[in-house]
C-alpha cells in the first residue's frame, strides 16, 4: 500500500494532482481546498489511501492524518464511496465533520453533493461513537451554526459552489450573529 508520497506537484485539474515522484508522475485525488492551495512546481507531502476495485487503482492524498483517518472511517459507511467522502472532505473541515457527527446535526452533512439526508443519518449512526471530540475544541454548537447554513444556502443561490460558500463563512467572527450581516462579510471574503 502506498501511504505517503512526496514529490512535486507537476500538473493540476479538478481535484487532481499530478505529482512526480522518482521520475513517475502520480494522479492523486485530493480534497478541493488543498488542489486549490497547491501550485504546479510547489513540493509537498500528502498522506495517501489507496482505493482498490476490480478495474482500477486509485489514490487519494491528504494533508494531514486526521482528515485521511476521516475518509477511511466514511468509506466504511455503507453507501458511501471515495467519491462522496472527498465531496465532503472537500465541502467541510474534519472539525465541522466530526462536529455535525458527535452533535448529530444531519442537515449539515446533506448540504454536500451527494450526500442525502438517509445517508447523512447514516454516516451519524455508523460514526457517532467511532469519531472523537476534535483536539483543543470544545463539544457544543457545530463550526457551522444555524445562520451559517442559511448564509452556505444563500451564497449558493448566487451561484457560488459549496466550497466557495463553506470556505466564505469559516472563520467569520463569532460574535456576529445576525444572517444577513454574516452573508454580507462573506460576500466581502469571496470578493477578495
Amino acid at each position: 500500500m502506498i501511504d505517503r508520497v512526496r514529490g512535486r506537484v507537476i500538473d493540476k485539474s479538478d481535484g487532481v494532482l499530478v505529482i512526480e515522484v522518482g521520475g513517475i508522475g502520480l494522479a492523486i485525488y485530493v480534497p478541493a481546498p488543498l488542489a486549490a492551495e497547491l501550485q504546479i512546481g510547489e513540493e509537498t507531502v500528502l498522506y495517501t489511501h489507496l482505493h482498490v476495485r476490480e478495474s482500477e487503482l486509485t489514490l487519494f492524498g491528504f494533508r494531514h492524518l486526521d482528515e485521511r483517518s476521516l475518509f477511511r472511517m466514511l468509506l466504511n459507511v455503507s453507501g458511501v464511496g471515495p467519491r462522496v467522502a472527498l465531496n465532503l472532505l472537500s465541502a467541510m473541515s474534519t472539525i465541522a465533520i466530526q462536529r455535525a457527527i458527535l452533535d448529530e446535526e444531519p442537515g449539515l452533512l446533506s448540504r454536500v453533493p451527494g450526500i442525502g439526508k438517509k445517508t447523512a443519518e447514516k454516516i451519524i449512526l455508523e460514526l457517532k461513537d467511532k469519531v472523537e471530540a476534535p483536539a483543543g475544541a470544545p463539544l457544543g454548537p457545530s463550526d457551522l451554526h444555524d445562520v451559517d447554513a442559511d448564509v452556505i444556502e444563500a451564497l449558493i443561490g448566487l451561484g457560488y459552489s459549496v466550497v466557495e460558500a463553506q470556505r466564505a463563512v469559516q472563520g467569520l467572527p463569532p460574535e456576529v450573529k445576525d444572517v444577513s450581516e454574516r452573508l454580507r462579510l462573506a460576500l466581502m471574503r469571496l470578493a477578495a
